[in-house]
C-alpha cells in the first residue's frame, strides 16, 4: 500500500481566509522507497473569479466546465486518508485543502503539522540556499517541466522526496513520529461520486470544435423552427461583445436542445441572423471595411463561411424578417450597470463616476432590474456573473463597455 500522498495545488490567491479557492490539484502516491504507484489530477471550478492567471496560467474558460471541489472531495480523500501528506510548502497547501473541506461542513485532518514538507526538509538533505521547488529540483538534477502545473509540481516534489529517502537509509525511522501521527488521523466519510476529472492536459489535447457540433444532426431540413425566437434572443445577447464565451456556448446548446433544434436548424438560424446583420450594413448603400470585418467576425463565431458573408451582402436579397431584432440591446441613460473584476487602466471609483456622469445607475449587486454586467472576463465565475446568467442579463467585457459608453 502506498505510504506517501504527494500533493500540489494551484489557487486563485494566497489565502483561504480571503476566500481564495483551489483551481487545480495534483496527487502522486509513493511507496516506502519513494517509487510512484499512482497519480491523479484535475482542474477545479472555484466558483469565484479565477485570479492569479499570471501565476498558474489558467483562465475562467479553462475551468468553467471542470468539477467543483465538492464533486471530487471523496476522490481526493481516498488518496489522502491513511497516508502521509507531502507537499513542497505544506504550510500553504494543507490549510487550503482543509478550508475546502470545511466549506462542505467536514473536518479534514490536515494542517501545517500533519505530514512532511520537502521545503522544510531541504536543509537536511540538499546543498542549496534556494528553497523554492525549482531551486531544490535543480540541486538534484531534476527539471520542472511546467512550473505551477499541479501535477507537474507534484511529480517534482515526489522526486525530491525520493531523493531524501535515498540519502537517508532509515528515512522511515528518522521521521517515524511525523509519519505515525499523519497516518493515524481520522478522515470523515464522504459519499463517493462518479465525477469525471478534467486535467489540464485535456484543455489543449485537441482542436476545439464549434459548439454546434454538440447538436444532433438530422437531414434533411427545410423551413424555420417555430420556436426560433428564444434561441435568437440568446444568440443576439451573446454576440453583444462579439465574443461567445464558454458559458454562452453552453447556454446556446442547452436552449437548442430544449427546443429540439437540430444542427441544421441552428445553422439556418445563424445564416438568417448574419443576413439580417448584412441588411443593416446595406441600409445606407455603402458597406465599410469595418462593417465587413464585423460580419466576418460574427460569421466565424457562428461557424459560417466567407461565402455566407458575401451572400448576406447581396442587395435585394430576400431575407425573412427575424422574430428577434439584431442588436436588440443598446446601452441607454438610466440603465442599471454592475461592475465586477478589475478594469484595465481605471479603478472602480473612476468607472462609477464616469458611468454616473453619462446618466447610468451603478449598483453593487445583480438583480432582476440590472441591465448590464461589465466584467474583466466574460467567463467570470464570480457570484455576480452567475446571477446575471441566471437572469439572462447581458455580460460584456470592459473594452466592449467602453465602446457602448462612447455610443451612448
Amino acid at each position: 500500500m502506498p505510504r506517501f500522498a504527494v500533493i500540489d495545488i494551484e489557487t486563485t490567491g494566497f489565502s483561504p481566509a480571503h476566500h481564495h479557492r483551489i483551481v487545480e490539484v495534483g496527487v502522486v502516491l509513493l511507496d516506502d522507497r519513494g517509487r510512484p504507484v499512482e497519480e491523479w489530477d484535475t482542474m477545479l471550478n472555484p466558483e469565484r473569479d479565477i485570479a492569479a492567471t499570471e501565476v498558474h496560467g489558467l483562465t475562467a474558460a479553462d475551468v468553467c466546465r471542470a468539477p467543483t471541489f465538492a464533486q471530487v472531495a471523496a476522490k481526493l480523500r481516498s488518496f489522502l486518508a491513511g497516508r502521509v501528506p507531502v507537499a513542497h510548502n505544506l504550510s500553504f497547501d494543507a490549510p487550503f485543502v482543509a478550508a475546502e473541506y470545511e466549506r462542505l461542513g467536514l473536518a479534514a485532518p490536515l494542517s501545517r503539522a500533519t505530514g512532511l514538507c520537502t521545503m522544510q526538509l531541504a536543509p537536511r538533505y540538499l546543498r542549496t540556499q534556494g528553497r523554492n521547488l525549482e531551486a531544490c529540483c535543480d540541486c538534484i538534477g531534476v527539471r520542472v517541466e511546467s512550473a505551477h502545473s499541479a501535477l507537474e509540481d507534484a511529480r517534482a516534489t515526489a522526486r525530491l522526496l525520493a531523493h531524501y529517502i535515498d540519502r537517508d537509509p532509515d528515512f522511515l525511522g528518522t521521521w517515524a513520529g511525523d509519519i505515525a501521527f499523519a497516518q493515524s488521523r481520522v478522515w470523515p466519510n464522504i459519499p463517493e461520486t462518479d465525477t469525471p476529472r478534467v486535467p489540464r492536459a485535456a484543455a489543449g489535447a485537441e482542436a476545439p470544435k464549434h459548439f454546434l457540433a454538440r447538436l444532433a444532426s438530422r437531414m434533411p431540413y427545410t423551413g424555420r423552427h417555430p420556436d426560433s425566437e428564444s434561441y435568437l434572443a440568446i444568440l443576439d445577447r451573446a454576440l453583444l461583445d462579439r465574443h461567445i464565451s464558454r458559458h454562452e456556448e453552453d447556454e446556446l446548446v442547452a436552449v437548442a436542445r430544449m427546443l429540439e433544434l437540430t444542427r441544421e436548424q441552428a445553422q439556418a438560424l445563424h445564416r438568417s441572423y448574419l443576413s439580417a446583420l448584412g441588411r443593416l450594413a446595406l441600409e445606407d448603400g455603402i458597406v465599410t471595411k469595418e462593417e465587413r470585418s464585423d460580419l466576418e467576425a460574427v460569421a466565424g463565431l457562428l461557424g459560417l463561411s466567407k461565402g455566407d458573408v458575401a451572400a448576406s451582402l447581396v442587395p435585394g436579397e430576400d431575407v425573412p424578417d427575424l422574430p428577434h431584432a439584431v442588436g436588440a440591446f443598446t446601452l441607454q441613460g438610466g440603465h442599471k450597470v454592475v461592475f465586477t473584476g478589475d478594469a484595465p487602466d481605471m479603478d472602480r471609483e473612476e468607472l462609477k463616476a464616469e458611468a454616473k456622469a453619462r446618466g447610468l445607475r451603478v449598483t453593487s449587486a445583480v438583480s432582476g432590474k440590472t441591465n448590464l454586467l461589465v466584467t474583466a472576463d466574460p467567463d467570470s465565475l464570480s457570484g455576480k456573473a452567475r446571477r446575471a446568467r441566471e437572469l439572462g442579463i447581458p455580460i460584456v467585457d470592459y473594452p466592449t463597455y467602453r465602446k457602448m459608453l462612447a455610443a451612448l
